[in-house]
């Protein structure tokens, strides 16, 4: 059987086939041909007939494979000598998961043909407006609108034309015409026809109805002896210029602010063997110094002993102990904001042994301990380059809020992130956090107490980098307003 032809069917049975096809990402032939197979093997879908099939849940991000496609472009192939590159456009295309569903007009086909195409983009390619396999579903308004982009590469200046004017009497203009997505045209042509009046005015209709375009390039033509401007743009300029229509930069909201961190526990030495430390994996600081080098700040962490990997695009300083981390912070200032979120020890032997301490008849040696110095205290209290955000981090055992305040303001910070590391709720080394965030109004001195529920380390560090934004946008509107609201003299 050479081709499928269904007709006759009724439009329960139509809405059906659509939407299974649309979720499968399949022609509704293919679906068709997919249903018959599944039904002489005995292992049809169990799907209520006519009925919508259910929405498919996306798998979590960790999940995915690196190989599904995360974008879709329909692809139209206009006829010209630089249609040749469209093949290389197929291909860099598919290397950025972008997947292709190619159209051909009937001029492209002298250039480049279905088969080579259809290997290549590993789908079927479509060149006829009235191909009955494809328009018993609309086919060209399903290629219109089932993906995320239409590049047309070589844009012609007949293609051009058609599309200004808006004709519909092939697949490619009919599908231009049909389309809500946006459209980026590859031009490519004479340099004598791209500078023509008529094309000139082609293209000003297409820019001001939206139309994206790239190039045409200056160079050598194909014909003998002709250069100018109207090459068509390299496979890799076009791609490029794809996938940033398809993947807009993510917002940077803390770009220009330098954020200072630190994470993890301290060891004091007791001798060159043993030390005094906290149970802290630094897990929740190095979240936090990813998720503000997401939102577009220079990140500075400064880390204890941790057994984890550097953020990437974070300035991270290894130290051991808490005095070399107080220096390493007092280094990295100025900062606009900074996040204490190390474990710090509290205590450190008064006189660290230069040799193992040994077990004597005595009993165990005397350890005189004394104070670390408090590195959040000492930068909240900074009357010279104190950051305008301070934030502590408080790790409580039993009176979890009544002990963060009491440090928000003994400490002088601006906010307190409390959590409770009792060992029952595995904080500790774990990858889940619950936490509060204390702050104070700088107005009325009014303690407000923010509690989130559990969270992962992750998603706590996106919610405060998130309270951070709103917190710095507003103080920012706010020295706006006061300087511009001066009486004029």
């Amino acid at each position: 059987m050479a081709s499928l032809t269904i007709r006759k069917l009724d439009e329960g049975v139509k809405t059906y086939l659509r939407l299974r096809s649309a979720r499968n990402r399949r022609s509704v032939e293919e679906e068709v041909r997919v249903i018959l197979g599944e039904l002489i093997e005995g292992r049809e879908e169990p799907l209520t007939p006519f009925s919508a099939p259910p929405e498919a849940s996306p798998a979590p991000a960790s999940l995915r494979s690196s190989a599904v496609p995360e974008a879709s472009v329909t692809l139209i192939i206009g006829g010209g000598i630089a249609a040749f590159k469209s093949l290389d456009l197929i291909r860099r295309l598919k290397e950025r998961r972008i997947e292709v569903r190619c159209v051909l007009t009937k001029a492209a086909e002298q250039f480049v043909t279905p088969l080579s195409v259809s290997a290549l983009s590993h789908e079927r390619v479509h060149t006829d407006l009235f191909d009955p396999q494809s328009e018993f579903d609309a086919g060209h308004i399903r290629l219109a609108r089932d993906c995320d982009l239409i590049v047309v590469a070589p844009a012609t200046a007949d293609l051009m034309a058609k599309m200004a004017n808006g004709h519909a009497d092939d697949l490619a203009s009919a599908i231009l015409l049909a389309t809500n997505r946006k459209i980026l045209l590859a031009p490519a042509m004479n340099p004598l026809m791209w500078n023509n009046a008529a094309t000139r005015r082609n293209v000003a209709q297409l820019q001001r109805d939206g139309v994206l375009l790239i190039g045409p390039n200056s160079g050598e033509m194909a014909e003998a002896g002709e250069a100018g401007v109207g090459r068509m743009s390299e496979a890799i300029e076009i791609a490029t210029a794809a996938e940033k229509l398809l993947r807009p930069p993510v917002p940077r909201p803390l770009a220009g602010k330098r954020v200072l961190i630190t994470a993890g526990p301290t060891h004091e030495p007791i001798d060159p063997v043993r030390y005094i430390a906290n149970r802290s994996s630094g897990k929740q600081g190095f979240a936090i110094a990813a998720a503000a080098q997401a939102a577009g700040a220079e990140v500075i962490l400064v880390s204890g002993p941790v057994d984890l990997d550097d953020p990437a695009g974070v300035t991270v300083k290894h130290v051991e102990s808490a005095r070399q981390m107080l220096e390493q912070v007092q280094s990295a200032l100025p900062a606009d904001i900074a996040i204490f979120a190390a474990a710090v020890a509290d205590w450190r032997v008064a006189n660290e042994g230069e040799q193992k301490l040994k077990k004597t008849s005595a009993g165990m040696p005397p350890l005189q301990l004394v104070e670390n110095p408090d590195i959040l205290a000492t930068i909240s209290k900074l009357a010279d380059k104190r950051p305008p955000l301070v934030i502590g981090f408080a790790a409580e055992t039993e009176h979890l809020i009544d002990n963060a305040k009491s440090k928000l303001a003994r400490k002088g910070c601006d906010w307190i992130v409390a959590n409770d590391v009792s060992p029952a709720t595995g904080v500790m080394g774990g990858d889940r956090n619950t936490v509060h965030l204390i702050s104070k109004n700088a107005a009325n001195s009014e303690i407000t107490v923010d509690s989130w529920p559990v969270m992962t380390k992750e998603q706590v560090a996106i919610e405060l980098v998130a309270h951070i934004v709103k917190s710095v946008t507003h103080t920012s509107v706010d020295k706006s307003a006061n300087k511009f609201s001066e009486p004029a003299s």
